[in-house]
């Protein structure tokens, strides 16, 4: 695997060479795009898990050189029959580093650089060096955060989007047998928050049935993950449940299994822990390959503009049979990420402010610890912010206050704070009186 480019990549070089009926209208064969493919190009692939090391691989033997690799988590044994990069000597180690030295130590030439860290400790200017994003994510929240990044990154000019502002992003997620990739061009197509839907909702069972009668191993993970950690809040007071650190997952484990013999029922494992707490379903190898290989052929359309690309979503489906389709995701006039029209709350005004927070989080909107901030009398107010400790317990009591009460008239705008998004999220709100009832 580390010969000369010519002996490698000819199958790549040649697409560069010729037009074609499928070539993008603009497409010109030159071998200038040899070199902007291997010296300019710069990528950012986000995650470096069974779909991230699949990533990775196809990018690097495409002939993409300038790779950057960026994940928050480190090696489990669980993780060595499915993300082929890694070895039982990285356990413990970052995923990134790992993934990126195995690549750089085969793929001559290549140069991946790791970052171990979260996508939200890096601001605009690291985003905005990277021509594409490749996501292999786990997370829905991650994804609904990076989308609003690049979205944050276009400009426009006299109300006309500005094209070279645009960084495209190529999203691929996994689950089981199950697969998707697409293309999301900010600002042009539809983003993540325009097709929320599409992701399937997080699974909740009964509590009466977890505390009561479980029958499941999913039940006596969620009956530790609910009801048994804040009891014992084994890491302290305060501590919530980190679904990344190992020493968490392994203690919700052991409960589990004690809870699980308790009532005769086999099938706890870590795995399947990290799992119900992650709220995810790990994909087999195989899914991560196809999936990666879609994702990875579409950064080089898009790169090379060789081929018209995907337009703009796929999905696969190997659990009885292979089964995939193709469609276009349509853009929503009035998304709340990608709009920039504020979206508007109806709520009487002697709504309770805990009630508007409960509704950004558990309608379609799904905030996950929203923040808020508004306008009054000219000077900026914050009624109440969950993350900080300090600001939370100053700001608390306005939980239990009315709209009205805490000086919000029909009209007012108020701005979001939320994990999903790396900026404010505005939103006007309409008020109802009792008149109006």
């Amino acid at each position: 695997m580390d010969t000369d480019w010519p002996d490698r990549w000819n199958h790549v070089k040649k697409f560069l060479e010729r037009t074609g009926p499928f070539a993008h209208p603009d497409f010109e064969p030159s071998d200038e795009l040899l070199g902007f493919l291997l010296e300019t190009c710069h990528i950012l692939v986000i995650g470096a898990g069974g779909l991230g090391c699949e990533l990775l691989k196809d990018l690097a033997m495409m002939g993409f050189r300038n790779i950057d690799v960026i994940d928050m988590d480190t090696i489990d044994v669980s993780n060595l029959n499915r993300q082929f990069l890694f070895r039982p000597s990285d356990v413990g180690k970052p995923k990134s580093q790992c993934a990126a030295a195995f690549i750089n130590k085969r793929i001559a030439g290549c140069n991946v650089t790791a970052h171990f860290a979260k996508i939200q400790d890096y601001d605009e200017d690291f985003y905005r060096q990277f021509h594409i994003v490749v996501c292999g994510l786990d997370s829905v929240v991650a994804r609904r955060w990076i989308n609003g990044m690049l979205l944050s990154l276009i400009q426009y000019e006299n109300g006309v989007l500005d094209q070279s502002t645009v960084i495209p992003m190529v999203d691929g997620g996994t689950e089981g047998f199950k697969g998707n990739a697409r293309v999301i061009l900010p600002g042009m197509t539809a983003c993540v928050e325009c097709t929320l839907d599409l992701y399937p909702p997080q699974v909740n069972f009964p509590l009466c049935t977890i505390a009561n009668t479980p029958r499941l191993p999913e039940h006596c993970i969620e009956y530790v993950r609910i009801i048994l950690w804040s009891k014992e809040n084994p890491f302290g007071d305060g501590i919530q449940i980190d679904g990344d650190d190992p020493s968490h997952i392994q203690w919700i484990s052991e409960k589990s299994l004690d809870r699980a013999n308790q009532y005769g029922i086999t099938g706890v494992t870590y795995r399947l822990t990290q799992g119900v707490v992650k709220r995810i379903i790990p994909a087999v190898a195989s899914t991560n390959a196809v999936i990666a290989a879609a994702c990875a052929s579409e950064v080089f359309k898009i790169a090379t503009s060789c081929c018209l690309a995907l337009n703009n979503y796929v999905n696969f489906n190997d659990t009885e049979g292979v089964y995939t389709y193709t469609f276009e995701a349509e853009k929503k006039e009035d998304c709340i990420a990608c709009s920039q029209i504020p979206k508007t709350l109806i709520f009487s005004e002697d709504a309770k402010l805990k009630e508007v927070l409960e509704y950004l989080q558990e309608s379609f909107y799904q905030l996950k610890s929203p923040g808020v901030t508004t306008l009054i009398n000219g000077k900026n107010r914050t009624l109440y912010i969950q993350t900080v400790k300090s600001i939370e317990e100053k700001t608390r009591e306005n939980l239990r206050k009315s709209l009205k009460e805490l000086g919000v008239v029909d009209g007012q705008e108020i701005y979001v704070a939320d994990p999903i998004s790396p900026g404010a999220l505005i939103f006007k709100l309409q008020l109802t009186t009792k008149m109006d009832n």
